[in-house]
């Protein structure tokens, strides 16, 4: 069966008919992706309309029969949150006929919908739980009702436990035997979005200090039944004298408390404190790495503390649901032995190497190796990194080193960086684990203050660098600049982001290794020792899903880790898990890659025989394999050691076929334009993200035609400016969000460049002609369409700004001739085309030309 056909454009609603068609399609052939990119075209096309019955659908179920996934419905969609039903135990549940079953069954459905599905305020859509989230909250609801033990939940970092935790506390409030539930955080782990969140459903219940008043009140309300809190005010509440007397009515309240992240924020005095204090009180934990008697410090385990394990989602279950990502580990500058052999891993604990690691020469070699590798682990920085050391004195040196040399114009990394400055923060590297992080900034005192002066002057750095007015004058300022280095980090996150607003590199001793989650951290710099679920933690940094260009999470060690790793996997997963949790080897890759050429080869054997690809079974096939070969080519070139003459296609054919690619791309995207077309190529998803390159952009051209021009003026001999124009044209072909401005960009360089006399009159030649075009191609759209300007330019405006469609009474608005009733749909879409194509053009990937 074909593909789902894709220019339907009327509201299904109004034609079952044909929504019976589209259903049976989607149970042929057609892959789950391009099922739901036909949600998707629905999405923007009818779900949005102000009368449109979809807009109130809570769920999609996705199938082809043999796969069957389910998500909900938002305007952010991506495929990524799509997720397989499963069993108590973690197995898939994926034909259609067994997840009806399980799944569909009226009463389940109407209970995932009803307590289950989520509203996130601050992004205002809806989410709702994956199967071992649900069970997790079943399990400690169904320990609630029937007595009174406590429990502790294993989900592995990465899992969404914050939202687990949470959704449990809601409903467990419905328990009429229950007198409050009170929700626990780490203020160490408590981002700006996350309080933003938690505040929205209680002003002021989180915020990083220890003024316990407004908790005081809260816990004392018999009409307020959840509390969300952190652990340090929590602490304060039961512990000082001034609350004693408000506080001694809820002693035998029956209280359920649940921690989030309870391996870190539950093995001090605070779980004695609340255990003394709550003689009813009701405790549930989670946690990604408990506390097993492998990787206890003393006899304390989470097990001890919290009792029964109630669920389990280990990491091996994530990466098989690619809820999260694998690691790629590499090991560099081993230690050796003067005859060249290494140093074995018990010589090594043995040794005290405290000099050796953090000598002037060695951290300079490291820092050395980053600098020359970060670009390639980061994909040109479209992600972050996190470069961990053992100590302050080794941090100290490490950021020193890397502003040396970008003084010494050797780098343009923007590195951050933050510390506890008391007397020593490190981890007694013999030990590997992470401590609980000081977000407070630690003691002042005459032992710590040269560690604070050298914090501040780094924090000045900070500030030159972006702006800001930060500093850790008191401990209040130091966790402003903390929650500010949070917010920083996740910048590459948001759709707004302007490239070099965020942190390249962000280095630390012990911070922000546990509990911090950015999607666009891919890397993870190890330069100290880590163990069990230090390790785990550390390396979770990175493993958050995000589009297909961040396919691993990497993990570069510049100590011997290597048994510290196959250990910690084995602690948190099983013995046999290295190669789920591990991606393969370089060469596996290079050869997947070489098989992946044979088979492209054989549907186009040279760049020019895809344009005699007829059949639109053929040019599927060609997309589907040349799309394989950029997937593997993506993970390939985040390995150091990749080099282009290990692959079967040259780079040079390979930008051929690309091209041929995007051509075929760029045609489907043309023919959506006519409704009476209809494709099998329709819904398949390009992932032009994996050949778009950030940097590549109109300024990045502008600049390339500067230097031209710089060229001319500057040598005596003729320049040969064919073979250079050449290239810019061939890079205009080949690069995804420049093939739209190809022919604006060449007209420049056939009727103005000749003209050019400077760089500088290049740039301001080019900015007003890109302006003249751009008010010509709005002058035009206006006039074709008959639309007024102003609104013309808001609906631009307001599109770019939140990426959502207008709806078609909003476009319609701005018509000066109202159309007929029949025409509406039509005619709107036709100017909403129009205004995509314009955006694109002339808006997108132009980058700061004015610095160029």
């Amino acid at each position: 069966k074909r593909a789902p056909r894709s220019r339907q454009r009327h509201d299904l609603y109004a034609k079952y008919h044909d929504y019976d068609s589209e259903i049976s399609d989607l149970l042929g052939e057609c892959g789950l992706k391009e099922a739901f990119n036909q949600i998707n075209r629905y999405h923007r096309h009818s779900f949005g309309a102000g009368n449109a019955l979809f807009q109130y659908v809570q769920l999609f179920v996705i199938s082809n029969g043999v796969n069957t996934k389910y998500y909900a419905n938002n305007r952010h969609q991506d495929f990524k949150q799509t997720f397989f039903w499963a069993d108590e135990d973690n197995t898939p549940i994926t034909r259609l006929e067994a997840f009806a079953d399980a799944f569909l069954e009226k009463c389940f459905v109407s209970k995932m919908i009803a307590k289950y599905v989520v509203l996130h305020e601050s992004d205002q859509l809806l989410m709702v739980l994956r199967p071992y989230q649900y069970y997790a909250v079943e399990r400690i609801l169904d320990r609630v009702m029937k007595g009174r033990k406590n429990g502790y939940i294993w989900h592995t970092t990465g899992s969404g436990k914050t939202l687990t935790s949470f959704k449990a506390s809601q409903v467990i409030v419905e328990n009429p035997k229950v007198a409050k539930v009170v929700f626990v955080v780490d203020r160490a782990d408590l981002d700006y979005q996350t309080t933003k969140e938690f505040n929205y459903f209680s002003p002021g219940s989180v915020d990083g200090t220890d003024n316990t008043t407004a908790l005081v009140s809260q816990l004392a309300d018999p009409d307020t039944k959840l509390v969300v809190t952190t652990i340090q005010k929590l602490n304060t509440a039961i512990t000082r004298e001034r609350h004693a007397a408000t506080m001694e009515a809820l002693k035998d309240e029956r209280i359920v408390f649940v921690f989030d992240e309870c391996h870190r924020s539950q093995f001090g005095d605070t779980h004695k404190n609340i255990v003394a204090f709550f003689a009813k009180a009701q405790m549930f934990g989670f946690t990604g790495t408990p506390i097993l008697k492998e990787n206890a410090i003393g006899k304390r385990t989470t097990a001890k503390l919290f009792e029964e394990c109630l669920h389990r989602y280990v990491i091996t279950d994530a990466i098989r649901d690619e809820n999260v990502l694998r690691f790629s580990v590499e090991y560099w500058g081993k230690l050796r032995h003067k005859d060249g052999t290494s140093i074995a891993e018990e010589e090594v604990s043995g040794l005290d190497l405290k000099e050796f690691f953090e000598s002037d020469r060695r951290i300079d070699g490291v820092v050395d190796w980053v600098i020359e590798n970060h670009d390639r682990k980061t994909h040109n920085r479209d992600f972050a990194a996190i470069m961990c050391v053992g100590s302050v004195d080794a941090l100290t040196k490490t950021y020193e080193a890397f502003q040396r040399k970008k003084a010494e114009g050797k780098h343009d990394l923007k590195v951050a960086t933050i510390f506890t400055f008391a007397a020593n923060e490190e981890d007694e590297d013999a030990n590997g684990l992470i401590g609980e992080p000081d977000v407070t900034g630690g003691p002042v005192s005459a032992a710590t203050q040269h560690s604070r002066d050298k914090l501040a002057g780094y924090v000045a750095d900070y500030n030159a660098m972006f702006g800001t007015n930060h500093s850790v004058k008191d401990g209040k300022a130091f966790y402003v600049y903390y929650k500010a280095l949070a917010k920083r980090m996740k910048w590459r996150d948001r759709k707004d982001y302007i490239g070099g607003q965020g942190i390249d590199i962000l280095l630390v001793v012990n911070m922000f290794l546990t509990g911090f989650d950015a999607k666009t951290c891919n890397t993870l710099y190890v330069d100290k020792n880590l163990r069990y679920h230090g390790l785990i933690q550390a390396f979770s940094r990175t493993n958050r899903i995000l589009g297909q260009k961040k396919s691993q999470g990497n993990i570069v060690c510049f100590r011997n880790l290597k048994a510290k790793v196959d250990e910690a996997i084995a602690l948190f997963s099983n013995k046999d898990a290295d190669e789920t949790i591990l991606i393969a080897p370089y060469q596996e890759y290079v050869d997947r890659f070489n098989e992946a050429v044979m088979e492209l080869l054989e549907i186009a054997p040279t760049p020019s025989a895809v344009d005699k690809l007829v059949s639109e079974d053929d040019i599927l096939a060609f997309v589907r394999a040349f799309r394989e070969l950029i997937r593997i080519r993506n993970v390939l070139t985040s390995f150091t050691e990749f080099c282009d003459d290990d692959l079967a296609l040259d780079a040079q054919r390979f930008e051929d076929f690309k091209s041929k690619y995007l051509d075929i791309h760029d045609r489907m995207k043309s023919d959506r334009d006519d409704d009476h077309k209809a494709s099998i190529l329709d819904e398949v998803d390009f992932e032009l993200e994996l050949i778009r390159r950030d940097n590549i952009n109109v300024a990045y051209i502008l600049a390339l035609l500067a230097s031209i021009v710089a060229e001319q003026q500057e040598a005596e001999d003729a320049v040969d400016t064919a073979s250079k124009t050449k290239t810019i044209l061939d890079l205009l072909g080949s690069e995804p969000r420049l093939r739209s401005k190809r022919e604006l960009i060449e007209e420049f360089i056939t009727t103005y460049m000749p003209a050019m006399k400077s760089p500088e009159q290049t740039h301001e030649a080019f900015q007003g002609f890109w302006a003249e075009k751009r008010d010509k191609e709005f002058d035009e759209i206006c006039a074709a369409e008959n639309l007024d300007r102003a609104g013309f330019a808001h609906l631009l405006e307001v599109y770019q700004f939140s990426g959502k469609r207008p709806l078609t009474d909003e476009v319609v608005a701005i018509m000066n001739v109202s159309p007929g009733i029949l025409q509406r749909k039509a005619s709107a879409e036709r100017i909403m085309s129009k205004l995509e194509s314009f955006i694109e053009t002339f808006d997108e990937g132009i980058g700061e030309m004015e610095t160029a």
